[in-house]
């Protein structure tokens, strides 16, 4: 994984994957985790959208999941919405961060334009240019899950499945959004992999390092989790309670 901010290049590069490639964004669009009190918290807004960008025959699949696991932490007494569309994103088959990014930027609309969060998961045909990648997070409210590489992981008769791992990959990422693992925050708890920083070092966390890769199922026995741990939601508790500072957010 490649860190695409200032704030993290000084990680190991061993991190390929989950983020973007070498980029300062700007203030507006922010960095994975920037947005992640804007959910946590209902003091701006009351309410959040989820919009899933897909391309024809990339339908996702995860998108209840995904709102489950955000009601299950964050505050949106206005409530947690779905909206789904087919789009055609004419990139061809190697996805870069920044072509995540123009994609997105080209088709959605303003994180924050109202009282109602906007956060967008594409699943645009072709693969990230490193194939081996199976999703990334790319900016405060944005992330891209490769649905052809998910197929490639797949393992040996079916276990573990390509829905397990999409379903899997979907949470991790949207876990970057919220900042997992000591993205914007630094957590009291020793729960980051030491060898792949802003990840779990438990492998019954959805925000396990192997998640990422299309070798997961080399790294992971049984099923695969799709939900965050105790640790992970201590610290989501701590950041929406304020015990934890965090850095980087775009509207505070």
């Amino acid at each position: 994984m490649r860190f695409g901010f200032t704030v993290f290049i000084i990680l190991s590069a061993s991190i390929s994957g989950c983020f973007g490639d070498d980029e300062i964004f700007g203030e507006k669009r922010g960095i994975p985790g920037g947005l992640a009190l804007a959910c946590l918290q209902d003091d701006r807004f009351d309410s959040m959208e989820l919009h899933f960008l897909y391309e024809q025959g990339y339908d996702p699949i995860a998108m209840n999941l995904a709102k489950n696991r955000l009601e299950e932490v964050c505050d949106k007494p206005g409530g947690i919405s779905i909206r789904a569309k087919e789009v055609e994103f004419d990139n061809g088959n190697v996805w870069s961060a920044d072509d995540v990014r123009e994609a997105r930027w080209d088709v959605g609309d303003d994180a924050m334009d109202s009282n109602t969060l906007h956060w967008y998961f594409l699943f645009p045909e072709g693969t990230y240019t490193d194939n081996s990648v199976l999703g990334v997070a790319v900016d405060a409210s944005t992330v891209a899950v490769f649905k052809d590489s998910v197929e490639e992981s797949e393992g040996f008769f079916g276990r573990p499945s390509g829905e397990e791992v999409e379903r899997a990959v979907t949470i991790h990422e949207m876990g970057h959004l919220l900042g997992l693992v000591n993205l914007v925050y630094q957590s009291p708890i020793d729960h980051e992999d030491s060898e792949h920083p802003g990840h779990s070092n438990n492998e019954d966390s959805v925000m396990y390092w192997a998640i990422e890769s299309t070798s997961i199922g080399n790294f992971i026995s049984g099923e695969i989790p799709d939900e965050f741990d105790a640790d992970d939601k201590s610290d989501l508790v701590g950041m929406a309670s304020g015990d934890l500072d965090c850095s980087n957010q775009l509207w505070s």
